[in-house]
Parts: C-alpha cells; structure tokens; sequence
C-alpha cells in the first residue's frame, strides 16, 4: 500500500468525521446520517491500516477517532439516579429472590449449627473451660459485665460505623470466596455461627439466655440474614465453577458474579441499617420487649421487600444482572 496514496485519498473523509465528531452542537439527522456512514468508513480504513501498512502516528490517529466517534454514534452512557433507583427497586431484591433457595437453606442450617453448638458449651463445663478461664467468663456474664457493655463502651454513631465496617467485610469476604469453590464461604460462615454459639452458650450456662436474646436480636436478625445471604450466593458462585448448566463456564460466571457484585452493594446498605440498630437501639434504654421489636419489624421489612419486589422483577424476567447495554455481547457456541 502506498501510504502518500491512501491518505490523500480518504483524508477528507477523515477530517469530515473529526468536525462532526467535535461539532458542540446537536447534529441533523442528515449529519448524523454521514457521521455513521464516515463511522463505517474509517473502521474499515483503520483495519487496512494495522493490517498492510502500520504507521504509527496514522494509525494512532485513526484508533482516536474511531474511538470518539463510536460514543458519538451510540452515545454515552451515564449513571444516574434513575439506575440506583432501578437497582434498589429491581436489581438487587430480584437476584436476592432469585437466589433464595441457597441462603434460605445456608439461614437454616447455619442457625441449626449454631443452635447445636450452644447448647453443647452450655451443657459442657469443659467446654467452657477452653474459651476462657472461669473469673473471665463469670465477668464476661455477669450482669453489668461485658457481654452487655460491649454495645454501649464507645459512642453510638462511632460504633455503628465500626459494627457497618466489620460487616460489610464478611459478607464481602463470603461472596469474593464463593469463586474458589465456596469451600472459604463455609470457613467464614462456620466461624460468625461459632462466636454466636459462644455467647449463647455461655450465658445460658450463666443462667442469662433471655438477657443475651435481648441484646442480640434487635440488631442480629437483620445482621445475620445479611450474612446469610451472601454466604447463599457465594455458595452459588462456587457451585456455577462446578456446574455452569447449559452456557459456558466462562459465561455463567460472568453473570453470576455481575450479580454478586451487585448484591454485595445492596447489602451494604442492609448492613448499614444494622449497624444504626446495633449503635443506637440495642444499647438503648428502651423495654426488651421494644427493641426486639424493632428488630423483628426490620427483619420482616426486608423479607417483605425481596419477596415482593423481587418476586415481581423475576417474574418479569430479571435476574439481578447488569442491564443488556452495559454487558459484553454474547457468541453463539454449540451445545
């Protein structure tokens, strides 16, 4: 290819797609037209370029203006708060629904294990033995001791925004995990479920269950469900490594974990919830009976917004990934 050649014949069309790509102005539909057809165009020049004659300075000139051109062509696309509004009504509470039959059986046998553990340190003396001496753990229970300060030793909005932090890192930790397998998912799990039953089973022992219950449930349904869920899905994300179903392994993965992604910034925001409820309405002087309450309100306020909200999305056809425009496009590959 004569490069002298080539340019001077197409150079023009070249500079016409730089002006109406600089243009400030709203193009015309008859300039709009000839930007697409330049469009075209130029891919096609820039193709023969890098594949006969690769000159640097035109073929960087030319990627430039491809590039430009392109998101004049199909637009930018911009955040706003219309998509965060979509998210939260659509996205995030349908790939919650969508996957309820994984965290709703991890809840199940989490609170099982819990459940089991609990009773087994409050059964065992020598169990107890082993989690602390017996002056620390009759301090850790007693009334006034450090199971119930615990929650009201520093200043409300700072340890609410600590409580949000810690979190926010578990279920991060459960849903990155769940790509290896899910096999750490159940390692982080195992381990919120044995602090719990260390609690539970040590002031059961202390005689104290009903105050442990009343300190933890106002802030712990939500918290937990929280966890849960992202335990579920990380689960799922393991699962999709081992069995990806019909699509491509590669492809399944992609959109399962879109969608974890997605879930993991919706859970922030639950998170967030409990951490206001744990900063400010456990520690609170507020009846037993009041703050368990509110705890029990906000648990069936997130119940109700997924199995409403996200059952309607699911039923419409969504599953809590990206919208279409903002994916890779999918090939076709033989089954």
């Amino acid at each position: 290819m004569d490069l002298d050649v080539f340019v001077t014949a197409h150079g023009a069309d070249w500079d016409r797609l730089e002006a109406l790509v600089n243009r400030k102005r709203r193009l015309t539909g008859t300039e709009a037209d000839e930007l697409v057809t330049l469009y075209q165009r130029t891919t096609t020049h820039l193709s023969l370029l890098l594949s006969s004659a690769p000159d640097p300075a035109l073929t960087g000139r030319l990627t430039s203006l491809v590039a430009r051109a392109r998101s004049k062509v199909t637009g930018a696309r911009r955040s706003s708060w219309r998509d965060a509004a979509r998210f939260f009504t659509t996205g995030f509470p349908a790939a919650v629904y969508r996957l309820r039959h994984w965290w709703i059986p991890t809840a199940v046998l989490s609170v099982a294990v819990a459940a089991l553990l609990g009773w087994w340190i409050a059964a065992h003396p020598e169990v107890q033995a082993t989690l602390g001496a017996p002056q620390e753990l009759r301090e850790m229970t007693r009334p006034g001791g450090e199971y119930e300060t615990y929650y009201s030793s520093h200043p409300a909005a700072a340890f609410a925004a600590q409580v949000w932090t810690n979190n926010a890192q578990a279920v991060a930790l459960c849903l990155v995990f769940g790509a290896f397998l899910g096999l750490p998912v159940l390692w982080v799990l195992f381990q919120n479920m044995l602090n719990l039953a260390a609690g539970l089973g040590l002031m059961a022992s202390a005689g104290r269950l009903d105050t442990f219950l009343g300190l933890i449930l106002p802030h712990g349904l939500l918290e937990l469900t929280a966890v849960f869920v992202a335990a579920g899905i990380g689960l799922r994300l393991g699962w999709t490594v081992i069995d990806p179903g019909p699509r491509t392994r590669r492809a399944t993965l992609a959109e399962e974990g879109r969608a974890a992604l997605g879930v993991a910034l919706g859970l922030a925001a639950v998170l967030f919830v409990s951490g206001i409820l744990e900063g400010f309405v456990t520690p609170s002087g507020l009846p037993t009976w009041a703050r368990i309450g509110i705890g029990v309100l906000a648990e069936l306020a997130f119940l109700t917004y997924v199995y409403v909200l996200g059952g309607r999305a699911v039923r419409a056809g969504e599953t809590g990934d990206v919208d279409a425009a903002d994916r890779d496009a999918l090939l076709p590959t033989a089954a």
